[in-house]
C-alpha cells in the first residue's frame, strides 16, 4: 500500500517574536510611532498586526537571551520610501541609513527600535 500524503513542509510564517526589555516602551514605539495595531496583550507579551504576520514583543524572550539584537532585520513594505522616511523622521525616528537604491527599482532606509533591533522601510522611492 503506497502512502499518498505529500511530503511535510513548513509553508507560512505566522509570528515574528522580538525580545524587548521594557514592554510598555516598545509597545508605544511600534503602536504610536510606527502605527501598528495591537491585537492583544498578555503579561510580558504584546502582539501587533504586521499585515499577515504577527509581530510579538516579548519580555521573557529578552530575559532568556544573552544578546538582544543581532543579525536580524524586520522590513516594512511601503509604497513610498521617501514619504515613509519623512513621516517617521517627523515622529522622531533617527535613521542609520537614509533612503537609497538597493536593487534597481526598490529603495530602503534603516532605523532601530528602542532595543536596537534593525528595522527598515522598503519599496519604490516615491509614489508612482
Amino acid at each position: 500500500m503506497s502512502d499518498d500524503k505529500p511530503p511535510f513542509k513548513l509553508a507560512r510564517v505566522s509570528v515574528i517574536m522580538l525580545g524587548v526589555t521594557e514592554l510598555a516602551r516598545s509597545v508605544a514605539f511600534y503602536r504610536d510611532t510606527l502605527g501598528l495595531s495591537v491585537t492583544f496583550e498578555i503579561p510580558g507579551f504584546a502582539f501587533l498586526d504586521g499585515g499577515g504576520v504577527s509581530l510579538c514583543l516579548s519580555q521573557p524572550l529578552a530575559r532568556a537571551s544573552d544578546r538582544l539584537a543581532g543579525a536580524t532585520e524586520i522590513v516594512f513594505a511601503v509604497d513610498d520610501v521617501t514619504g515613509a522616511y519623512d513621516a517617521l523622521r517627523e515622529r522622531g525616528i533617527r535613521f542609520s541609513h537614509e533612503p537609497r537604491n538597493v536593487n534597481g527599482s526598490d529603495w530602503a532606509a534603516n532605523f532601530q527600535d528602542p532595543d536596537g533591533h534593525t528595522l527598515s522601510v522598503f519599496g519604490p522611492p516615491h509614489l508612482t
